[in-house]
C-alpha cells in the first residue's frame, strides 16, 4: 500500500520530516509524498542478483539498492541506483541529482505509469539509462534519452551503460525467480 501525504510540501520540507529513510522508504514526488510499497521476495531477489552481478562487472560503476537521490524538484529512491565510483559521497549523504542508471522493479501494488514518469524525470535530469524490470509479464522496459522506449524478453540482450559489460538477458533474470 503506498501512503501519500496530502497537505502540500516542498522538496525542503520533505527533506526535513523525521523518518523517510525508514523502510519501506519514503519519496517526494511531484509534491507528493509518498512511501515505498514493502518489497516481496521476488522484488528482493532481483535486486541483490542485480546490486552482485553488477558489481562484479569491475566497472567504474557501483550499484546500490534503496539508495536515495535528490534531483531538482524530486527525492527518489530506486529499487537499484547505479552511479559512477567518482560520485559515491564521502559523507552519508544522499546523491545530489540523477543516477545514471537506475532500475525499478514493478511490485503488484506499484503503478506502472507512476514508475516511468520516475525514470523519466531521472532522465530529464541526466540519468544515462532507466530499466523497468515486470517479473509478472517477463519484460524489462528500458528507457534511454532520446531514443524510444525498448521492451526486451526473452534472449535478447539487455542494453547496460558505455563501459560497463553485463551480459545478460531478460531469461536469465529470471531464471533466478524459478529455482
Amino acid at each position: 500500500m503506498v501512503l501519500a501525504a496530502f497537505h502540500p510540501v516542498t522538496l525542503d520540507d520533505f527533506s526535513q520530516l523525521p523518518n523517510i529513510e525508514e523502510s519501506p522508504a519514503w519519496e517526494f514526488l511531484n509534491g507528493r509524498v509518498l512511501q515505498k510499497p514493502m518489497p516481496t521476495f521476488y522484488h528482493s531477489l532481483l535486486q541483490k542478483y542485480l546490486v552482485r552481478a553488477i558489481d562484479n562487472t569491475n566497472s567504474e560503476y557501483e550499484a546500490f539498492p534503496e539508495l536515495r537521490c535528490v534531483l531538482s524538484k524530486n527525492s527518489i529512491v530506486p529499487d537499484v541506483t547505479i552511479i559512477h565510483k567518482s560520485r559515491i559521497p564521502l559523507d552519508n549523504s544522499a546523491i545530489q541529482g540523477a543516477p545514471d542508471w537506475l532500475i525499478e522493479i514493478l511490485s503488484t501494488d506499484q503503478s506502472t505509469t507512476k514508475l516511468i514518469a520516475k525514470i523519466q524525470d531521472c532522465l530529464t535530469e541526466g540519468a544515462k539509462l532507466g530499466w523497468l524490470i515486470d517479473s509478472q509479464e517477463e519484460v524489462i522496459m528500458i528507457f534511454l534519452p532520446d531514443r524510444p522506449l525498448q521492451i526486451v524478453s526473452g534472449n535478447d540482450q539487455l542494453t547496460c551503460l558505455d563501459g560497463l559489460t553485463l551480459p545478460l538477458t531478460p531469461n536469465q533474470l529470471f531464471s533466478h525467480l524459478k529455482r
